[in-house]
């Protein structure tokens, strides 16, 4: 048998391989243990293009950080009210709106009062109300006269044996509404008489009632009055008729509004927590027969900002302003005028009297750039400060309507005083102005101020 070798190109190829293992560390010799030892990698052994084999490394690996696969799609939820589906929220329904009046579906005041819910508007058509009595227990609700402010007339028809109308309600708006003529047996007859809530009164009108507005006493009420009219108190002295009566509530603001013409009780009077009283007239006229223009009896926190006060030369007492005259009811216990301008036309007055049942420096008291014109007394408190005040005669002011109310643009006041700054987050300085009959407008303080209501 003839044995056939290997062709010449294969023992060259044979012999290559040999070498690059050897120069790849490879060994034949078996170490301890048995089994040889594994091969360091050198790479793919690849034909050159000379036709030699060689090693071709592989590339090296660069580390990346992983990459989270996607979530799969979410299932679709089995319940069908879970918030994945929830419908959208409707939009809240428009407020229904009552008209009342001659040829309307609803006729009267009592009847619309019975027929509003939550959340209604009820338009008054003008004209004369007369023997309407009503009681508003609603929330959220709007009473608002149409054109020419209609008028309610008690007519000896009061509800409850309270008022024109009593009010329950929770944030109840009052506009454009006249009330008149207000009786009751216990002499305490009331254009609105407000026992629960919240209530907003905007250019309304009261006149000839026994009590203009009369509230319950309640610290959760607030009572909110802008740009009113209240006039003409009943003329008898069997009992004192407020041309406001505010209770012992938690806070009343009162702006923009006119008071006159009041007879033995006070033109503005209020037990409340905290007092806002803000660009007002309450100046009571040569009719007037009114006791304090404005009595806080029981003290409080009061804020009097760029009013004109006055008292007729008939008055019933010859305090204008008093503070704490039935004692002190009320843990905090502060008044801070900024000019304001306070007028006696009686004889004999004083401009602020302060009375506390707590000792004299109980209460705090700030008199700063107010203008006092005619006799009385305008004395230093016991604790606070007092500064910026000025007097003037009542011939030099300015009158409108019968009120005097600014210094003439001549002025040796003028640019005589200095900011009043705050007190707490309340500022002292005024931002508005009276405007008459009622209401207000914007002010722009001037570099120079002056003492007083008006710049």
């Amino acid at each position: 048998m003839i044995a056939r070798f290997p062709s010449r190109a294969a023992w060259r190829l044979l012999l290559a391989g040999l070498v690059l293992l050897g120069n790849a560390g490879w060994t034949f010799a078996q170490p301890a243990g048995g089994l040889p030892r594994s091969p360091d990698y050198r790479g793919e052994i690849r034909r050159g293009p000379d036709g030699r084999l060689v090693a071709v490394p592989e590339p090296p690996v660069i580390e990346t950080a992983p990459v989270e696969p996607a979530p799969p799609p979410a299932a679709a939820p089995l319940h069908p009210q879970s918030p994945a589906q929830a419908a959208p929220v409707p939009a809240a329904p428009k407020p229904a709106v009552l008209v009342v009046g001659r040829g309307e579906r609803i006729a009267t005041i009592t009847e619309a009062a019975r027929q509003a819910r939550d959340g209604d508007v009820i338009e008054i058509k003008s004209g004369e109300y007369r023997g309407q009595p009503a009681v508003w227990t609603q929330r959220d609700i709007t009473i608002r006269g149409i054109g020419r402010r209609p008028v309610m007339v008690a007519d000896n028809q009061l509800a409850e044996d309270k008022g024109i109308w009593v009010v329950r309600g929770e944030r109840v708006r009052i506009e454009n509404i006249e009330f008149r003529g207000a009786r009751v047996s216990d002499m305490n007859g009331a254009g609105i008489r407000f026992d629960r809530g919240s209530l907003t009164v905007v250019r309304c009108a009261f006149f000839d009632n026994e009590m203009g507005i009369l509230t319950a006493n309640s610290p959760e009420l607030s009572l909110q009055v802008v740009d009113s009219e209240f006039a003409d108190a009943q003329r008898t002295t069997n009992d004192f008729h407020h041309l406001i009566y505010v209770g012992r509530i938690g806070k009343f603001v009162l702006r923009g509004s006119r008071f006159r013409n009041g007879f033995y009780g006070h033109l503005v009077k209020s037990r409340a927590r905290e007092n806002h009283l803000l660009y007002n007239v309450i100046f009571d006229g040569a009719q007037g027969h009114a006791s304090y223009e404005v009595d806080l009896p029981n003290g409080g926190l009061v804020y009097m900002i760029g009013n004109v006060v006055g008292q007729g030369p008939e008055t019933e007492n010859p305090a204008i302003i008093a503070y704490g005259s039935e004692g002190l009811h009320w843990s905090q216990n502060a008044i801070y005028l900024a000019h304001n301008t306070v007028i006696n036309d009686a004889s004999q007055g004083n401009f602020l009297a302060i009375r506390s049942n707590r000792g004299p420096n109980a209460v705090e008291v700030w008199a700063l750039n107010n203008l006092v014109v005619g006799p009385g007394d305008f004395q230093r408190p016991a604790q606070g400060r007092f500064e910026g005040n000025q007097t003037a005669q009542r011939s030099s002011l300015v009158e409108q309507e019968g009120v005097p109310t600014r210094l003439p643009p001549q002025s040796p006041l003028r640019g005589t005083v200095r900011p009043p700054g705050e007190a707490g987050n309340v500022a002292l300085a005024p931002s508005a102005e009276f405007v008459f009959p009622v209401g207000t407008k914007a002010l722009k303080l001037p570099a120079q101020l002056a003492p007083g209501a008006f710049q």
